[in-house]
């Protein structure tokens, strides 16, 4: 069996050719989120009412297409980890070149989604729309696998890997900003989803992504070389005890997974809710624009907060703020969509902060499993939070559009109704106020972690790697 590798036996590459850490690698590392998320954040808000309003699928037949893709992506991810965490470091590093290699296939797949055929059969489409889905999210692994785990290689620093996620956050909610702003204006006319529009919204935000993906290929160093040997094989069963001890691991997957059922689920539902509830499919640009802003507002308070009170106490601060906002906009059926989107900017800016701290919560729980094991697995163990959030959105996908389906939406009626717009209502309401909730009490009293224990666990960690 090959020996652990602790983080301070890894060979730190510090030849004069090498630059140091700064603003590029912040620069680069933001870049390959913001590619992620042109297609990641299209298809989450969108590709529900493109399949059941070009495609005319069912919205329960795309819940369930939903559902099996993301559960297949789920083990792609953790089959993609362990491959590339057994690969040699090249000439360009371990992680980016795979990024390079995978882009272009990946965004070709993503348009490729959009593509509408005229006069085919409702099977032709639900066969392609079920060919071309699972093909974009098993591409979707070979690139954001590597993108995830290339953090650990940029630098060993703690400071400067929690600016990367920082910097990753921005990335993906300046996509974010232009999917939600701009994708309304380009994928609808009179308020209804169009197939042109939608293709052009693909090649204009493939074209954005592809750019992405590359400036991250540029921009990004790889500095950190784990010494080659067998000990991925070797360490295996270690590994997998390690992951099943590490309590932080268990319950931040399951807060995420729920977290990612919510956030998804939101996500498609608004859809309907804009669209049918408040005939106003264009104030999703609105909705889009001020969840990128609450987030903004949000960024240059996380650290300070985070520096007091500790990273679980304000994440769950911010949960049950969401929760409250939920619910009151439940209690709220009457209002138009002006003070609905006013209101509903504070339940964003709190569920912002779970989302800008997440990822120093994936350092810590990779901490504590160096912990238990002595074995640095960055790799492995981000491999294994992925497949939780997939996961997430496979739940997310099958309830999204089963309970879409329950409500009594109908794609071929020109007006819902009452009983389908006050399901829709509830569904964006009353059930993330639930979630939310149960998140909160997972983080308060399940998650141990606490700022205290945090702090404990650096200390007890310094003094094992002197050994």
């Amino acid at each position: 069996m090959g020996q652990p590798v602790r983080l301070d036996e890894m060979e730190v590459n510090t030849t004069p050719e090498i630059r140091k850490f700064g603003m590029r690698d912040k620069l680069g590392y933001l870049f390959g989120d913001f590619g992620n998320d042109f297609f990641f954040i299209l298809v989450a808000s969108f590709l529900m009412v493109y399949y059941t309003d070009v495609f005319h699928i069912s919205a329960a037949t795309v819940g369930v297409l939903f559902m099996i893709a993301r559960l297949w992506d789920a083990i792609a991810d953790v089959t993609w980890g362990r491959f590339i965490d057994t690969r040699k470091t090249g000439k360009h590093g371990k992680f980016k070149p795979w990024i390079f290699r995978m882009s272009f296939p990946l965004v070709i797949s993503g348009i490729l989604m959009f593509v509408h055929i005229p006069g085919m059969s409702n099977g032709f489409y639900l066969a392609y729309a079920f060919v071309t889905y699972i093909l974009w999210g098993t591409l979707y692994s070979t690139v954001n696998i590597p993108y995830g785990s290339m953090a650990s290689v940029i630098t060993s620093d703690p400071v400067e890997r929690t600016t990367l996620s920082t910097y990753r956050t921005l990335g993906a909610n300046l996509a974010g900003l232009i999917i939600n702003v701009a994708g309304p204006l380009i994928l609808f006319v009179d308020n209804k989803a169009d197939a042109n529009r939608f293709l052009l919204g693909a090649i204009i935000f493939g074209i954005l992504s592809i750019s992405c993906y590359m400036a991250c290929y540029k921009l990004s160093t790889e500095r950190i070389v784990a010494p080659e040997g067998g000990k991925e094989k070797g360490n295996l069963g270690k590994t997998l005890k390690g992951l099943v001890k590490n309590k932080p691991l268990i319950w931040i997957l399951i807060a995420s997974l729920i977290f990612m059922v919510c956030f998804m689920l939101i996500g498609a539902v608004n859809v309907y809710l804009f669209k049918d509830f408040f005939s106003n499919a264009k104030a999703l640009s609105i909705v889009g624009f001020l969840q990128t802003a609450t987030v903004l507002i949000a960024i240059p308070m996380v650290k300070p907060l985070v520096t007091k009170y500790g990273k679980k106490e304000v994440a769950a601060a911010g949960l049950l703020l969401s929760a409250a906002v939920y619910a009151l906009l439940y209690l709220l059926p009457n209002l138009t969509a002006t003070p609905f989107i006013a209101i509903l900017s504070i339940a964003m800016f709190g569920y912002g902060f779970f989302n800008l701290v997440v990822w120093a919560f994936v350092t810590d729980v990779i901490d504590y499993h160096e912990y238990l094991t002595g074995l640095r697995e960055d790799g492995t163990v981000y491999s294994v939070y992925s497949f939780a959030r997939k996961v997430g959105q496979a739940i997310a996908g099958g309830v999204g559009g089963l309970a879409i389906a329950a409500v009594g939406y109908d794609a071929t009626r020109e007006m819902q109704t009452q009983d389908a717009l006050e399901g829709i209502h509830k569904l964006a309401t009353l059930v993330p106020a639930i979630i939310f909730l149960v998140i909160f009490l997972i983080l308060v009293f399940l998650y141990p972690l606490n700022k205290k224990r945090t702090n404990q666990l650096a200390a007890d960690l310094a003094e094992k790697r002197k050994i």
